[in-house]
């Protein structure tokens, strides 16, 4: 093998020497940013300490519309049963004034 063959081999390994160190490092740096990072928790669900004033007072809205809405149906079922009740008494009456005149005939 001549010098100049030699030399070309030598080349070509400390080209690919070079390139492997730059892989190397490159992992190597990696490596440390995700060193530096802050590592997720195992738990996956956080808890918080408290809720923000805005969600109190959705929490306070909804209550008051849920409150209204209860008191309105409420009062509609109140009024339905007085409903069916003064009928009841009608059609009792009604039935009781078609028994009597059936009895005087």
């Amino acid at each position: 093998m001549s010098e100049l063959e030699k030399a070309a081999r030598a080349a070509a390994e400390a080209a690919d020497n070079t390139e492997m160190v730059r892989q190397i490092a490159a992992v190597l740096a990696a490596q440390q940013l995700l060193a530096q990072q802050p590592q997720a928790p195992a738990c996956q669900h956080q808890h918080r300490q408290g809720r923000s004033a805005a969600e109190w007072l959705g929490i306070g809205a909804a209550v008051c519309v849920g409150g209204v809405g209860l008191a309105f149906a409420s009062i509609a079922i109140a009024i339905g049963a007085l409903s069916v009740a003064v009928l009841a008494l009608v059609v009792r009456s009604m039935w009781a004034d078609v028994q009597q005149g059936k009895g005087r005939r």
